[in-house]
């Protein structure tokens, strides 16, 4: 199996109210993938962080295998929710893969 972490912080420009609603709309999106792409075993996506947190959004994930996780990264619905969800709201992606 592959765990596939990701953090984010919050884009620029936006108003506390207007970062929980897109921390909202980007976990209930990415969560949703485990419903549309094969290979995904857990996904969960935390967004109450503590003020400790250097990151605001954070995503952790596995996939059965490498390959699964290469079909999650190209895969329409995934590219989708980057690209309407995730990009404009956050800024600073921070990614690590990990074998377990």
């Amino acid at each position: 199996m592959v765990r596939h972490i990701v953090a984010w912080n919050f884009g620029d420009g936006f108003t506390d109210e207007e970062n929980k609603s897109n921390a909202e709309a980007i976990k209930r999106e990415l969560e949703n993938l485990i419903n549309l792409i094969d290979g995904i075993v857990s996904i969960k996506v935390y967004t109450d962080h503590l003020e400790t947190s250097d990151s605001d959004i954070l995503l952790d994930s596995v996939f059965k295998d490498e390959e699964a996780l290469k079909y999650y990264a190209t895969h329409p619905e995934h590219v989708r929710v980057g690209k309407e969800f995730v990009r404009p709201s956050v800024k600073n992606r921070k990614c690590i893969d990990i074998r377990m």
